[in-house]
């Protein structure tokens, strides 16, 4: 039986992006599980369905691990794609949201963690985005890649080529999953180098280009002068508000 759309669908979209708005994103996420309470997961699907990436991501980007969402549980891979290629817009350089809100989702109960990936990286901005994500773990993540493991202490220093990268990327793992299995940046790293090793590579590759412009003293402004859409997150972090960028140019980082 097909799932009819609530009867309020309009509305509720137009009141959940009315709230982000005003920045209550308790809220917004209230009314979103409320369709869900009273109407079925299937309503609350296809109001999902609707609603832009930009407020998508004003929800999922405010995780609290003390508590479940509705809408963590819920979210495809390809929703969440789009709202993941679009995060950088709020300019948070700790990365912290961002961290926070790929390991509630792909690592939910009986998630397939690889449809994420592959989905964020089918999307322009996707290697980007998953660079940030491992920011603070540039070479213990060069050093997986050397030698599959994560260990520092085995670094030699070898920044290895694209082709080498390609060549080591389809050997048998040095660890198993079940071995770092932290639903953290480790076994991201893992599922992305064994089970999307093309990614993998990509990521690492736009990783490498950060860790040089930051040795270099680069900014954040300055490594990405020429992007646009960027805000602080003075204002937009812990659900104060939803960036203008957001608002003006969402479908162009898409």
């Amino acid at each position: 039986m097909t799932q009819e759309a609530p009867t309020n669908a309009l509305a509720l979209i137009a009141k959940t992006q009315s709230l982000i708005a005003s920045g209550d994103i308790g809220a917004a996420e209230a009314a979103l599980a409320e369709v869900a309470d009273t109407q079925g997961d299937g309503a609350l699907m296809l109001v999902l369905e609707q609603l832009p990436p930009k407020d998508m991501l004003a929800v999922i980007r405010e995780y609290d691990n003390s508590k479940e969402s509705v809408i963590n549980l819920l979210i495809t891979p390809e929703m969440f794609a789009r709202a993941v290629v679009i995060e950088k817009q709020y300019k948070d350089l700790s990365r912290t949201h961002l961290r926070g809100m790929v390991n509630a989702v792909v690592f939910r109960e009986d998630a397939d963690t690889v449809a994420f990936l592959e989905a964020i990286g089918e999307l322009e901005g996707g290697a980007e985005a998953l660079a940030d994500y491992f920011s603070e773990k540039w070479a213990r993540v060069e050093s997986f890649a050397r030698h599959g493991t994560f260990d520092a202490s085995e670094d030699d220093g070898e920044i290895l080529s694209e082709q080498a990268l390609l060549a080591s990327a389809y050997v048998r793992p040095r660890v198993d999953e079940d071995e770092i299995a932290d639903q953290d940046w480790m076994q991201l790293a893992w599922l992305l180098r064994h089970k999307c090793p093309d990614l993998f590579i990509e990521m690492l590759l736009v990783l490498r280009a950060k860790a040089r412009a930051h040795d270099l003293g680069l900014s954040e402004d300055e490594e990405a002068e020429e992007e646009d859409g960027k805000v602080e997150t003075r204002d937009t972090d812990r659900g104060k508000a939803t960036p203008a960028a957001l608002e003006s140019d969402e479908e162009s980082a898409i």
